[in-house]
C-alpha cells in the first residue's frame, strides 16, 4: 500500500542549525525528499543555486508569488524566502516524504495553506549557545546579530503552534530524534489507512 507522503516542516531561530541537522537527516535517511527553498538573499561563497536555494532577483520573486508559485513566502532578516509549490504537491502525491526546513513565519503559512503536515521545532541548548553559532558563521554585523536574537525570543513563544520539539545539542542525537519523529508519523492511523483496510476486508 502506498498512502500519500508526509509534509515535515522543521524550524526553528536562526543560528539553531536547520541546516546541518538537514544535512545528517539526508544522510540517514534516502526515503526524505528535501524541499529547495527560493530566497532572494546574497548567495553566501560556499552555496551552490539549485542546490542550497534558489537564488532570485527581488523582481523574480514577485513574479513567482504572482503565479502562485511558492506555498509559503515571507522576509526574514530584510530577505525574502519561499517554498516552491509544485515540487511539493508532486513528491507528496507519489507517496514520499517531504521536508521543509523554513522559518517560523513561513511554517505559519504551510500550517494554514495545507493541514497535516507534521511540525518540528529545534532549541537550542541555551541562548548562549545560539549567539555564538550566529557569531562564528562571520558573515553578520553587529546590527544583524542584535535583529537575530530579537527574532529568536519571538520565534520561540511560538513553540505552542508545533507538534514537537528537539534540542540541538550534538547534531547526529538530534537527527536520529527528527528521524524517529518521522517513523511515528508515517505509522499513524489517519482516514486514508481506514478506508484501504476497509474496502480490503469488507469486499
Amino acid at each position: 500500500m502506498r498512502r500519500q507522503g508526509k509534509l515535515i516542516i522543521l524550524s526553528g531561530p536562526s543560528g539553531v542549525g536547520k541546516g546541518t541537522v538537514c544535512e545528517a537527516l539526508k544522510a540517514k535517511r534516502k526515503d526524505l525528499k528535501v524541499s529547495i527553498s527560493a530566497t532572494t538573499r546574497a548567495k553566501r561563497p560556499q552555496e551552490k543555486d539549485g542546490e542550497n536555494y534558489f537564488f532570485h532577483t527581488l523582481a523574480e520573486f514577485n513574479t513567482l508569488i504572482d503565479r502562485g508559485e511558492l506555498i509559503e513566502f515571507a522576509k526574514v532578516h530584510g530577505n525574502y524566502y519561499g517554498t516552491p509549490k509544485a515540487y511539493v504537491l508532486d513528491q507528496l502525491a507519489a507517496g514520499e516524504n517531504v521536508l521543509l526546513e523554513i522559518d517560523v513565519q513561513g511554517a505559519m503559512q504551510v500550517k494554514q495553506n495545507m493541514p497535516g503536515g507534521v511540525y518540528i521545532f529545534l532549541l537550542p541548548p541555551h541562548r548562549d549557545d545560539l549567539e555564538s553559532r550566529i557569531r562564528n558563521r562571520g558573515s553578520e554585523d553587529e546590527e544583524s546579530i542584535h535583529l537575530r536574537l530579537t527574532n529568536a525570543k519571538k520565534e520561540i513563544s511560538m513553540l505552542h503552534d508545533y507538534d514537537y520539539a528537539v534540542v540541538n545539542d550534538e547534531v547526529d542525537r538530534c537527527a536520529e530524534m527528527v528521524s524517529h519523529i518521522i517513523d511515528a508519523e508515517n505509522q499513524r492511523i489517519d482516514a486514508e489507512l481506514i478506508e484501504t483496510y476497509w474496502e480490503e476486508f469488507h469486499d
